[in-house]
């Protein structure tokens, strides 16, 4: 099995979904884990919107980039989900992971009422699932 990564800035919101996406619609072909560079709180809207998919990680602890660096394990690919800058600062791998960059929204920027919020994370949540089906097309 190819072994994933997927980092954001807090793993609290789109690399959980990655992570949970991609396990879900491939599960015999990936190992997947997810990380951030200052791990915080995994948001409960996040968690709603797994939901929707059949995927529950209410419970789910963030984990650190550093922390699984100091593991050493290696990957195949390391795919940041955060904006151009915030994947800059992501350190070097060992081994020779192949590094990709897919920038989407960050759900602790959005703003309004919960529901709103809610609305929005599922749209950033489609469009992590189908960016994740057009690479599965290629893998």
């Amino acid at each position: 099995m190819k072994k994933v990564l997927f980092i954001c800035i807090h793993n609290s919101a789109r690399s959980q979904m990655a992570e949970e996406i991609l396990r879900l619609l491939s599960p015999d072909k990936f190992e997947v884990a997810s990380a951030g560079l200052e791990p915080g709180e995994l948001n409960p809207l996040v968690v709603e919107a797994l939901k929707d998919l059949g995927v529950d990680i209410a419970g789910k602890k963030t984990q650190s980039v550093s922390d699984i660096l100091k593991n050493g394990k290696q990957y195949d690919y390391v795919i940041t989900v955060c904006d151009e800058a915030s994947a800059e600062k992501c350190p070097t791998f060992p081994g020779s992971a192949q590094r990709l960059h897919w920038g989407f929204q960050d759900p602790s920027q959005l703003q309004g009422l919960d529901q709103e919020k809610l609305n929005n994370i599922r749209i950033i949540r489609d469009q992590i699932k189908a960016k994740i089906e057009n690479w599965l097309l290629g893998q």
